[in-house]
């Protein structure tokens, strides 16, 4: 479903989060780019159109949008933080070849283990590295 300008300013206000034109960018940005992007694509792109956007501008954008529960922070990799704008709980996919991120359904739920049941769990991930299609129909893949 196509998020018009107006819809995402709608669900900025619903947040009670001050609009501005950088954030309605960001949001848009990540709602018509569900490639799990990094601050770096953001910026890089978004800098075209908006000369003045900085990159403290993006991070404080995604933090506050985050802090909103309007997009999720994954970190698949050690060294790199990326965004998501599906903030339901699903997996993640890496491809070790592209680098292309993948979501999946899965019932995190039904993983639940024994030896946690006396913790508070406030967040739940689910990674999987290795090879996606692409990659092995293009004979892409690394060697294990």
């Amino acid at each position: 479903m196509k998020m018009t300008f107006e819809d995402l300013s709608n669900e900025l206000k619903s947040k009670n989060i001050r609009l501005s034109h950088q954030r309605l960018k960001v949001l848009e940005y990540l709602v018509n780019n569900r490639c799990h992007p990094t601050v770096d694509q953001i910026y890089t792109d978004l800098h075209k159109e908006i000369p003045t956007l900085s990159k403290t501008t993006v991070y404080n954008t995604l933090n506050t949008l985050i802090n909103a529960d309007l997009v999720k922070l994954i970190t698949i990799d050690e060294n790199e933080t990326r965004y998501d704008i599906d903030t339901s709980i699903h997996g993640h996919f890496k491809c070790e070849s592209c680098g292309s991120i993948y979501d999946f359904d899965i019932n995190i739920d039904s993983l639940e283990s024994k030896d946690l049941d006396f913790f508070k769990i406030n967040n739940k991930n689910i990674y999987f590295n290795g090879i996606c299609p692409k990659c092995i129909k293009q004979g892409n893949n690394m060697a294990n």
